[in-house]
């Protein structure tokens, strides 16, 4: 049985796009939409083709492949089958001279082929105002999430230290991972919007593995299965006693991500000055998750979190060597990666029902990346775990 978006969402989502436009681009004439993310979020169906959107009358949603399937899968109250961009530009009686376009993720030559049909003279980027309404959740997105928390809590901090086997490699882990989540309701995908990012579940490291340079932007590292696929695990490096696990994985559920990172470990107890880093930094998790408030600003929490450590705990804090990141934390929806961000220059306030993971994490030498990493959601009182209290560095002795 499909289940569905149900219209009121949909309308919901489509008012409140409208209004964010309205307010930021008072001149808008019209919007098209074509990544399949985002043509999820406004029609609730993931097909190949556009979504217009007029300022006044009725968004369309225009389908290359499969409309029959969009019929089935989708309660969105307007979509049409085209074979070309030609069949939807007769629907169009006055094409402003802007159009409104996700100018991050449409590659070229499509916005070449677009434009041929719809010869428009200027574009703006629609991208601000439809990470803006995405970044705050509704009631029923935030069921998802928290049903992809409850996934998240119960494998990594139940059912992994049962899978941690002396001698196995990392590619093992993680492919028992993998299917123990989809098992459990995990969709089996990680989305995330950094271009042309490609992710199996996440990392999966042992030891040193987890500060190993790679191109993702996050603290961590990864060896990968080789240069052509960075991503997974190595085969080669098996756990050993002593070894220090990191595993930081995204769970989905019908689309909506949480993010998550627990460390274990194997065989015996990490140094004191290991745990007492990681110790740290789950105390910096809980702090920043405390102002996680309608209305405090993303940069002054950074700020504020930052401003209080000191230089020999900055060495290697959110990475490792030169590899390290500007940020504490990220929001999480259809993406893993999405607004707001806890970092400078992030400026707009948080509101209620915004989504945000919070990942203070240092790099050890010789060791490997200790650390936390939870999903919060904003609220009154502060941020609300969602992916559990286990503060990490689980004995699996």
């Amino acid at each position: 049985m499909i289940k569905k978006v149900p219209l009121t969402e949909l309308r919901n989502r489509m008012k409140n796009f409208r209004k964010r436009m309205d307010i930021s681009n008072s001149e808008w004439e019209i919007a098209v939409i074509f990544s399949k993310i985002n043509l999820y979020y406004f029609t609730g169906t993931m097909q190949d083709g556009m979504l217009i959107i007029p300022k006044h009358g009725e968004a369309t949603f225009w389908i290359r492949r499969s409309y029959e399937r969009a019929l089935d899968e989708s309660l969105f109250p307007s979509i049409e089958p085209m074979s070309s961009f030609r069949d939807a530009a007769k629907s169009i009686s006055r094409l402003p001279d802007t159009v409104y376009l996700e100018t991050e993720v449409v590659p070229l030559a499509l916005y070449k082929r677009f434009q041929k049909h719809f010869p428009f003279k200027n574009v703006k980027p629609v991208d601000p105002q439809v990470s803006a309404v995405r970044a705050v959740k509704s009631e029923y997105e935030l069921s998802l999430t928290r049903e992809a928390g409850r996934i998240h809590q119960h494998v990594l901090e139940e059912l992994v230290p049962e899978m941690l086997q002396e001698g196995m490699s990392e590619t093992d882990l993680a492919t028992e991972l993998f299917s123990v989540m989809v098992e459990e309701g995990h969709d089996g995908v990680c989305r995330f919007g950094m271009f042309d990012t490609e992710m199996f579940l996440g990392n999966v490291c042992f030891g040193e593995s987890s500060i190993y340079p790679c191109y993702f932007d996050g603290p961590g590292g990864n060896y990968g299965m080789s240069p052509a696929v960075p991503l997974i695990g190595s085969r080669d490096r098996k756990l050993r006693k002593g070894d220090l696990v990191f595993i930081d994985v995204g769970c989905e559920v019908e689309g909506y991500n949480t993010d998550k990172t627990t460390t274990y470990m194997f065989g015996s107890s990490l140094p004191q000055f290991a745990i007492d880093a990681h110790d740290k930094c789950v105390a910096i998790q809980n702090e920043a998750a405390s102002m996680l408030k309608p209305g405090a600003i993303p940069s002054e929490i950074y700020t504020t979190i930052m401003n209080k450590l000191d230089l020999e705990f900055l060495e290697n804090f959110m990475g490792f060597g030169n590899r390290k990141v500007k940020f504490l934390g990220h929001g999480v929806g259809l993406l893993i990666d999405e607004s707001p961000v806890i970092a400078k220059g992030f400026d707009e306030p948080l509101q209620e029902g915004m989504v945000i993971a919070l990942e203070p994490k240092k790099g050890i030498e010789n060791l490997g990346m200790v650390g936390i990493e939870n999903t919060f959601i904003v609220t009154v009182k502060g941020g609300e775990c969602i992916t559990g209290d286990n503060p990490g560095l689980i004995p699996v002795y």
